[in-house]
């Protein structure tokens, strides 16, 4: 493996979060701590328990999986698409670097700048309301899953996208709306039968589940289910993106 090929990349997309720290850090905590006050304040005083977890602390893991989510695809695909816009990737395709170095490369980076921001979240909401997590290994699992899954799909995205309007098609109108609706602001016991079986098809439910679970012990469904979908939404990306490089999609002309 050329390991120095994967730093090299590794460390410009590190460095480039370093330029733009406040769109990459301070903006989405500033964000995720309006949610706090909004919900918390708002929300929590009409609800004041889901599960018997108060509702300003049961909404944590879906908003730092909200926050994770939407960064991760966000960091990843622009970070494989700007050099698709200005024709510097064809510089990487002809460098000795394989697929495996360059996708480990953007997308590690990604997903640290994920795991980070999540953490550094993590530790915002603790000024906000109190938290507990018993199981801090289950969520550091879920949390470099996630976040390594969803840059791998803005990977996908940034090298599907020929526009930058299509860069932002499939987050806004596709995974964004998915996030809300993927139990981040309440339990889907709490919708009525038919809601709850429609909401399972979504596949957000089984993250943020899995993620509230390491938490507080509760969840909307079975972790082991939550763990083995996390691990298939990860392999069918890692499929994807083999089959990208194979094929030429996109990167080739």
């Amino acid at each position: 493996m050329n390991l120095r090929a994967v730093r090299a990349i590794y460390t410009f997309e590190m460095a480039r979060t370093a330029r733009t720290l406040v769109q990459s850090i301070v903006s989405p905590v500033i964000s995720t701590s309006l949610y706090f006050v909004v919900f918390g304040s708002a929300i929590g005083s009409r609800i004041s328990e889901v599960d018997g977890i108060a509702y300003g602390s049961f909404i944590v893991p879906g908003l730092i999986m909200l926050t994770l989510i939407t960064q991760s695809v966000a960091n990843a695909s622009f970070g494989i698409y700007f050099p698709k816009f200005t024709g510097t990737i064809f510089e990487l395709l002809s460098a000795p670097v394989s697929p495996f170095e360059a996708v480990l490369g953007f997308v590690g980076a990604a997903a640290t700048k994920s795991v980070v921001l999540g953490l550094i979240i993590l530790a915002t909401a603790e000024i906000f309301v109190p938290i507990e997590i018993r199981h801090p290994v289950w969520m550091l699992v879920f949390l470099v899953l996630t976040s390594l899954s969803f840059s791998l799909l803005g990977f996908i995205i940034g090298i599907w996208a020929d526009g930058f309007e299509k860069l932002q098609l499939v987050p806004l109108l596709i995974i964004t709306p998915l996030t809300f609706l993927g139990g981040t602001f309440y339990s889907i016991n709490m919708l009525p039968p038919l809601w709850q079986t429609i909401t399972l098809f979504n596949p957000v439910v089984y993250l943020v589940s899995g993620f509230r679970w390491s938490f507080y012990g509760i969840a909307d469904v079975s972790v082991e289910l939550s763990i083995a979908a996390t691990f298939l939404f990860l392999v069918i990306c890692l499929a994807i993106v083999a089959w990208m490089f194979r094929t030429g999609y996109k990167l080739k002309r």
